[in-house]
């Protein structure tokens, strides 16, 4: 934890900064060690006060790392004691409440509100980030081998997607919240499967579908992600031939992630070989995305990004082809980059027929 706060402090001090506050709460867990309702400010000289609602403070005390602790009242009263600590200091919070920040602009008219300190600290992860996201992994990689025990005809998606969520608790792996979805997991049978984001639904699998489960979960606090691509009996040739595309452009990608590679390449070395084999219009999402506390951190793994790899940085390779209303294929990896990266998934990447 030391070394964290070390390195979120340099990031502050790139923008002027000496205090850092937070209202999100993968940044309170990163800089604390707590998860919860809170607020978690950060001094130069490494003091770190986490200010809580008196129905957190036991979990507090539990869970946070040398920290002080402050109860104040929910809402206004934790504003109120948070101002009362930050006066005379250049402040930067990763609030991007606009009352919130506007009420602490009356207090510290010069205070910044960015994210930068927080995303740019925790893009590199530590031994203890990467053993957790090791054991998540693995975690995935059977209930991949679940579904091809558990996965049939006639079954529905959202069956299936209750037999690995039963399994995910039971080993203490939750759901992301993401936003973006209703449901925790991607299981799209047939057509729902040229859908990148599918909602689970109540299609039953039929012989002949292609089968995209996309299992991204969350293992004390971190998330890894990973997708396989199933068949269901006996598949048409092109459903082949695009299974067969998929799996070596994401070899490709794989190989190129190396330190020092510039994350376009990685993007580019899937959609080449995605593009010279006449399916490039099919391959409508980027590369990949970091992996940490949230779903998807930086770095983008696209051709817009700017960012260079670095050692012990977390991302997926996941290229995809997507056929209209007929069928989609993604087979996704999280790994750690290295000279020679952690690929953390070890499930088969070869077709499995069910």
């Amino acid at each position: 934890m030391k070394e964290r706060r070390k390195n979120l402090l340099k990031f502050a001090q790139k923008i002027d900064c000496d205090t850092l506050v937070t209202f999100e709460p993968e940044n309170l867990f990163y800089m604390t060690g707590f998860w919860g309702e809170a607020i978690g400010m950060l001094e130069k000289g490494g003091k770190t006060t986490i200010i809580a609602p008196e129905l957190e403070v036991g979990r507090v005390e539990e869970e946070s790392e040398d920290c002080d602790i402050i109860t104040a009242e929910r809402g206004i009263g934790l504003i109120s004691s948070l101002t009362n600590k930050i006066k005379k200091k250049k402040v930067c919070t990763d609030c991007q409440n606009y009352s919130i920040v506007t009420s602490l602009k009356k207090s510290i008219p010069t205070i910044k509100s960015s994210t930068e300190p927080f995303y740019n600290s925790r893009i590199i992860k530590d031994e203890k980030e990467i053993n957790i996201l090791k054991k998540a992994s693995k975690i995935i990689d059977e209930m991949y081998d679940i579904c091809y025990k558990k996965m049939k005809v006639g079954q529905k998606e959202s069956e299936l997607q209750t037999i690995l969520m039963s399994y995910a608790m039971e080993q203490k792996m939750f759901d992301t919240g993401y936003k973006s979805t209703l449901n925790p997991l991607i299981i799209a049978g047939g057509p729902n499967g040229s859908l990148p984001h599918a909602q689970v639904t109540d299609r039953k699998f039929k012989k002949g579908d292609l089968v995209v489960v996309d299992l991204t979960l969350r293992y004390k606090g971190y998330v890894s992600d990973a997708t396989r691509t199933f068949a269901i009996g006996k598949i048409s040739s092109q459903e082949k031939q695009i299974y067969e595309i998929v799996k070596e452009s994401q070899k490709l990608g794989l190989e190129a992630v190396k330190p020092n590679v510039d994350c376009k390449d990685v993007d580019f070395a899937c959609r080449k070989y995605i593009d010279e084999q006449n399916y490039g219009k099919y391959f409508i999402h980027s590369t990949g995305h970091g992996i940490g506390l949230e779903v998807h951190e930086l770095p983008t793994i696209s051709y817009r990004s700017e960012t260079k790899l670095k050692e012990n940085m977390a991302i997926t390779v996941e290229p995809g082809i997507y056929i209209p209303n007929k069928f989609g294929v993604r087979i996704e990896d999280s790994l750690i980059v290295k000279d020679k990266s952690i690929i953390l998934h070890k499930f088969t990447k070869d077709l499995i027929t069910i």
